[in-house]
């Protein structure tokens, strides 16, 4: 995990520690679409934050309470920016989170440990159930990549998809 990234879940996980009195349902507002704003835009290891005027195309990610993602891979060209759509079908909160393997396992540990913490990052939504929200993503390096479920138990129940970015 970049040192970036985990000075702003240690500072998250701070205020929690002060503030611990919601489910994890209110902490994280409805599926809102993140403002796209180019002078505020990160590089990570897995892309950045994509310009929602050059979306080349559009992927729909289903969530379910079986604790999976439909379709559980999806294949996209390095540069190109998508929009995933992430529905939830089920009956519970659900999210879609992108990371890589290992930051999205120290996610999840974290969010073992702090279940009401607050974030709000360009690379993931929060979808109430019958919602669907939208993060618009660039995928700027090759690889393979993942996308989670991070609220406890989801990830330990196998709520994981691969990206390969080609």
């Amino acid at each position: 995990m970049e040192i970036q990234s985990l000075l702003r879940l240690m500072t998250l996980a701070a205020v929690l520690t002060a503030n611990s009195g919601h489910a994890h349902e209110s902490a994280h507002p409805a599926s809102a679409p993140k403002a796209f704003d180019a002078r505020k835009v990160e590089e990570t290891p897995f892309g950045r934050q994509g310009d929602p005027r050059k979306v080349s195309r559009t992927v729909r990610v289903a969530m379910t309470d079986n604790m999976r993602f439909t379709p559980s891979h999806i294949v996209v060209r390095r540069g190109e920016t998508v929009r995933l759509v992430a529905a939830n079908k089920g009956q519970v909160l659900h999210e879609l989170v992108l990371g890589t393997e290992e930051a999205l396992k120290e996610h999840a540990a974290l969010m073992k440990k702090f279940p009401e913490m607050e974030h709000d990052e360009p690379h993931m939504v929060h979808v109430k159930p019958g919602r669907s929200g939208d993060v618009v993503w660039q995928f700027t390096r090759a690889g393979e990549f993942h996308f989670a479920c991070l609220i406890p138990g989801h990830f330990e129940a196998g709520m994981v998809g691969k990206v390969t970015v080609k």
